[in-house]
C-alpha cells in the first residue's frame, strides 16, 4: 500500500491488528441523522457514536449551506470526550457508503489531527470480514483527552473561489448525475458552471475504494491530475469530502467547497447551469 492511501484509508485487517495489538485508537462511528443513535444499528465493540449534523458541522445559516463548519472549540471539547489526544490514532467509519466518514475524517483532519484514517468499506467490510458486531450505545470515552485543535489543515473555498476553479482549472462536481444535469424547469437545480462531473461513486467499486492507481487515473482524465488547483463540491460537502479522501489516497490534493450546490443555489446572483457537460 503505498503512503498516500495507508495515510487516508485503513482496512478491516489492519485495524483488527491494532486493536489485537492494545493500540489506544479511537474508533468513531459517524451517523448521518439527529438523535441518539438507533438501538438496532449494529457497530464495531468499541466504537463510539457521532452525529454528522450535531458533532461535526455547525449551526446552518440561511447563506451556509447545510453543513457548515463547526466552532472549533466545540469541536475540541467532543473530540476530548471522544478520548482523542495529539498523538491518538482515530479511526472513523459509517454504514451508508462512506460519505459520512469521510466528512468527519476531513473534519478532523481540517482541525489539525494527522493521524485520521476512514475504515476502508465501512462497518459492511467489518461484517463481511466475520468480525463481531454490538449494539451498545456510547457517546464518550472513559478517559478524556487532551487534543488541541487549530482550524485551517484542510484547504477550503468559497463560492467566488468555486467559480473561479470553475473557469480556470477544475472544479469538481461529486453529486449523482441527476443532481448535476438538474432540471431546466425546477428552480435551483443544476450545477456551478463549468464545473466537471465527477460522481464519488465512481471511486467505490465492491463497496471499497479503487486501487489508488485506478483512482489517479481516473481524475487525471478529468484533468484533476494535481497540475492545477482542485476543488470539489456536492450537495452539502459530504460526498465532496469522500471524493477528497479518494484523491488523498491516489497522492492527489484538493480543496473542499464547504458550503456546496445547498449554498450555491441559496444565492439567487449565482449562475446555475443545467444539462450534461458541453462536449
Amino acid at each position: 500500500m503505498n503512503d498516500a492511501r495507508a495515510g487516508t484509508l485503513i482496512t478491516v485487517d489492519e485495524l483488527i491488528r491494532l486493536m489485537d495489538a492494545g493500540a489506544a485508537v479511537v474508533l468513531l462511528d459517524v451517523i448521518d441523522e439527529q438523535g441518539a443513535a438507533p438501538e438496532d444499528r449494529p457497530k464495531i465493540p468499541g466504537a463510539l457514536s457521532v452525529h454528522l449534523a450535531t458533532d461535526f458541522s455547525g449551526t446552518p445559516t440561511a447563506t451556509s449551506g447545510r453543513r457548515p463548519l463547526p466552532d472549533i472549540s466545540d469541536l475540541q471539547a467532543k473530540a476530548r470526550a471522544w478520548g482523542i489526544s495529539n498523538a491518538t490514532p482515530v479511526v472513523v467509519y459509517d454504514n451508508a457508503g462512506g460519505a459520512q466518514a469521510s466528512r468527519a475524517w476531513w473534519t478532523l483532519r481540517w482541525a489539525g489531527l494527522t493521524d485520521v484514517r476512514v475504515l476502508d468499506g465501512g462497518f459492511g467490510a467489518w461484517a463481511a470480514a466475520g468480525r463481531p458486531s454490538s449494539t451498545h450505545i456510547a457517546t464518550r470515552a472513559s478517559r478524556a483527552g487532551d487534543v488541541v485543535l487549530t482550524a485551517g489543515s484542510m484547504p477550503t473555498i468559497d463560492a467566488d473561489e468555486a467559480a473561479r476553479l470553475a473557469q480556470q482549472s477544475r472544479l469538481l462536481d461529486a453529486r449523482p448525475r441527476a443532481s448535476y444535469v438538474g432540471d431546466p424547469a425546477k428552480a435551483g437545480t443544476g450545477h456551478i458552471p463549468g464545473a466537471i462531473h465527477a460522481p464519488s461513486g465512481g471511486n467505490i467499486t465492491d463497496g471499497k475504494f479503487k486501487p489508488s492507481d485506478d483512482l489517479f487515473a481516473g481524475f487525471s482524465k478529468l484533468g484533476a491530475d494535481g497540475s492545477a488547483p482542485i476543488g470539489v463540491y456536492c450537495g452539502s460537502g459530504n460526498s465532496a469530502a469522500h471524493a477528497i479522501a479518494a484523491m488523498a489516497a491516489a497522492g492527489l490534493d484538493a480543496a473542499l467547497y464547504v458550503g456546496s450546490w445547498s449554498a450555491w443555489s441559496a444565492d439567487p446572483a449565482r449562475p446555475v447551469a443545467t444539462g450534461p457537460e458541453p462536449k
